[in-house]
């Protein structure tokens, strides 16, 4: 079978070359089992508009390794454009494509277990951490956070699973299909509906470098993956909408018991508290509907998800 292996990167020349080296050993040791075509395989890495030296490490390593393909963007479209800007070239070359992050805290060994799981008739393959034992407490935390909110929200989403897969090239012609411009693969991916197995792996401390993948740029993820698949929240905030105003009804009467009674109301504390909580909900209210408002206006701009500057490919 011919492989090819995505490799999104963005500012990672520390660790390029090294990653790069163990890819290629791997890569080496699959075709000398006879696992995959050594002459139609192929590491593909996108350089999602970097600003060190790691749109010039792969071209020197194009250059050294026929096996190496680079893709440049010209300007940083985001780790989820770069993932699929190798989906889309990979498609119609190779039988199935393994996605994979440059850094390779995700162990490279579980690439066996995904061919085998391939070669029993899955389409898509998911990597799944066995534990979260290298991210600190807050990560944590706020990754446990994010998939159970999206499974409130409806949306199947693997737990602990990140952008680590196998996709058949039936897969990648399917997913091809899918023209949105907010890229959420981790939620896109399971709606292809296709065949489907998990693989369960160990991750890696990074050895060089450190992670890209900053505070913002995780909460824009979550933002992105929530609005993109469901409308639960615009729902959520309507029924909070019916419990406040049945709660200020509630209030509403008995103030005006006790003003009937003759009894001194404070009322100081209830209206600060409602104006509060009033003003509270309708900043959420309106924050969640103009992210699904911009969503449409990003989608009728039809603008591309990403553009590539050159490409150095051997067929």
């Amino acid at each position: 079978m011919k492989l090819y292996l995505v490799v999104p990167c963005y500012n990672e020349e520390e660790c390029l070359e090294d990653s790069a080296r163990q890819l290629l050993d791997k890569m080496h040791v699959l075709a000398e089992a006879g696992r995959i075509d050594p002459d139609g395989s192929r590491i593909v890495f996108i350089d999602d508009g970097s600003r060190d030296r790691t749109g010039d490490i792969i071209r020197q390593l194009h250059a050294d390794h026929p096996e190496i393909t680079g893709i440049h963007f010209t300007a940083n479209f985001g780790h989820q454009c770069a993932v699929l800007a190798g989906y889309h070239f990979a498609r119609g070359k190779c039988d199935a494509c393994i996605s994979i992050d440059a850094d390779l805290q995700q162990d490279i060994e579980a690439i066996d277990r995904f061919l085998d799981e391939y070669g029993k008739g899955s389409d898509i393959v998911y990597g799944v951490r066995n534990s979260r034992s290298t991210d600190g407490f807050f990560k944590k935390l706020t990754s446990q956070i994010f998939y159970r909110m999206m499974r409130l929200m409806g949306t199947t989403i693997i737990p602990n699973h990140a952008d680590y897969r196998l996709l058949s090239d039936r897969a990648l012609g399917m997913l091809a299909e899918y023209g949105e411009g907010n890229v959420f693969l981790r939620g896109l991916i399971p709606t292809l509906g296709l065949p489907s197995s998990t693989v369960y792996f160990d991750v890696k401390e990074r050895t060089a470098g450190t992670s890209k993948y900053t505070l913002k740029k995780m909460l824009m993820l979550a933002a992105n993956g929530i609005t993109s698949f469901s409308i639960a929240p615009i729902h959520y905030v309507f029924f909070a909408g019916v419990f406040i105003l049945f709660v200020s009804l509630i209030v509403m009467i008995v103030t005006f018991v006790e003003w009937l009674q003759g009894k001194n109301v404070s009322g100081y504390t209830t209206v600060v508290l409602s104006i509060w909580a009033l003003g509270a909900l309708q900043l959420i209210a309106i924050g969640i509907v103009g992210e699904y408002i911009g969503k449409n206006y990003i989608e009728t701009k039809k603008r591309p998800r990403y553009i590539i500057g050159d490409v150095e490919h051997h067929d």
